[in-house]
C-alpha cells in the first residue's frame, strides 16, 4: 500500500482524535459523558492509537482497525443529541466530532482499494 498524502492526513487526524479519546477518560465529570460511555471511548481510542502504527508501516488491517474504531468512536456519541439534560457545548463537540470522523474516514477509506 502506498502511502499518500491523504492517507498520511488520515492516519494523523485518527492519532490525534485516538489520543484525545484516550486523554478524556480522566478528565470527564462522569455525567458528560456518562463514565461507561468515555471508557469505551478510550479504549476504541487506544486501539485507534495502536492501529494507526501498523497502517502507517502499510498495513490494511492497521487502516481497517482504524476506520472500525474511528466510526465506533463517533457512533458512541450519537445518543447526545437524543437524551435529555446533555448540555449544548456538549452536542456541539460531538456534533463536531462526528463530522471530523467522517472526514478522516474518508482520507483513509481509498487506502483499502486494491491496485491491480
Amino acid at each position: 500500500m502506498k502511502r499518500s498524502v491523504p492517507l498520511i492526513i488520515g492516519l494523523v487526524l485518527a492519532g490525534l482524535f485516538g489520543l484525545s479519546d484516550v486523554i478524556s477518560v480522566p478528565l470527564g465529570d462522569g455525567e458528560h459523558p456518562p463514565f461507561a460511555v468515555a471508557l469505551a471511548g478510550g479504549v476504541l481510542g487506544l486501539i485507534t492509537v495502536i492501529g494507526v502504527v501498523p497502517a502507517w508501516r502499510g498495513s490494511r488491517a492497521g487502516v481497517v482497525a482504524v476506520i472500525v474504531t474511528r466510526l465506533l468512536s463517533a457512533l458512541s456519541a450519537v445518543p447526545a443529541f437524543f437524551a435529555e439534560g446533555v448540555p449544548a457545548p456538549a452536542i456541539a463537540v460531538a456534533a463536531t466530532g462526528i463530522v471530523l470522523t467522517l472526514v478522516c474516514v474518508a482520507f483513509l477509506a481509498p487506502a483499502l482499494r486494491s491496485h491491480a
